[in-house]
């Protein structure tokens, strides 16, 4: 429906709205496009038709991610140049035995892969420790990362640095609702706004002494684990599923985490 109404918006009025987001000038993203003001003004006010390839330039240069660029071809007329294949298609094999590969390598430490809406695509075996006490009703498919993170029937109970651990989530959900300007994030981000959190949710990550990255500090069995993390992406993606998938790492932030994941892992 969302995706059917803005193909109906002109195709000018969609590059101005993607152009005001990045804070723009008509100047600066001529300038970028190597094209004059004067066209791109004609572009954005419908007085003239844009090729599909001056489209893709635009896009380009204003870092439209693949899906959007196709509902922008939408409007123009033209036809999408950019397949949303299914995961589970025979075409995706090589890219599901990549997404395997890297979870599973990564054991005894916990990863998983996410989409563009933060729903649970697979895991490693060691994201089960993530996932004990959480509510049976949060890990029924689809399973959304996010909400599992900070829902109070989730894991945020056992997050001893839940404020800062949220701020640091939610600001990565609203960084993206601002690249994306998707309006299923941005209910999502609303969502969780709105669970309840006992501790100060930092407006501005301000390192401590000795601090490099912000820690994830989780309860387990009477003792503190802190797990930093890495989020890896696709990066020549062709395809709007293999553009949106995400694989987020964690790593030990210290020694002593990584001996218990060891030892859990029997290694």
């Amino acid at each position: 429906m969302i995706a059917a109404q803005r193909s109906h918006r002109p195709v000018g009025e969609l590059l101005r709205h993607w152009r005001q987001r990045r804070r723009l000038s008509q100047l600066a993203l001529a300038l970028e496009a190597e094209i004059s003001t004067r066209h791109l003004s004609f572009i954005e006010t419908g007085r003239s038709r844009p090729s599909r390839e001056m489209i893709l330039r635009l896009a380009e240069q204003l870092d439209v991610p693949l899906r959007e660029r196709n509902q922008l071809l939408l409007a123009a007329g033209y036809a999408p140049v950019y397949a949303e294949t299914a995961l589970d298609s025979p075409s995706m094999a090589a890219v599901r035995v990549a997404v395997r590969q890297v979870l599973a390598g990564h054991e005894p430490y916990p990863a998983l892969a996410v989409d563009r809406g933060w729903n649970l695509i697979d895991a490693n075996a060691a994201v089960g420790l993530f996932t004990e006490g959480v509510a049976r009703e949060l890990l029924t498919p689809p399973i959304n990362a996010l909400r599992v993170s900070l829902h109070p029937e989730g894991l945020a109970p056992r997050i001893l640095n839940l404020g800062e651990w949220r701020a640091h989530l939610l600001g990565r959900l609203r960084r993206q609702v601002a690249l994306t300007a998707d309006p299923e994030l941005a209910a999502l981000y609303a969502e969780l706004r709105a669970y309840p959190c006992s501790q100060p949710e930092p407006e501005v990550e301000l390192p401590g002494p000795g601090d490099v990255v912000v820690p994830l500090r989780l309860r387990e069995d009477g003792r503190e684990l802190a797990f930093f993390s890495t989020v890896a992406t696709f990066g020549t993606p062709l395809d709007v599923t293999v553009a949106e998938l995400a694989i987020e790492s964690f790593f030990p932030a210290n020694p002593e985490t990584a001996a218990v994941l060891r030892a859990q892992a029997g290694s």
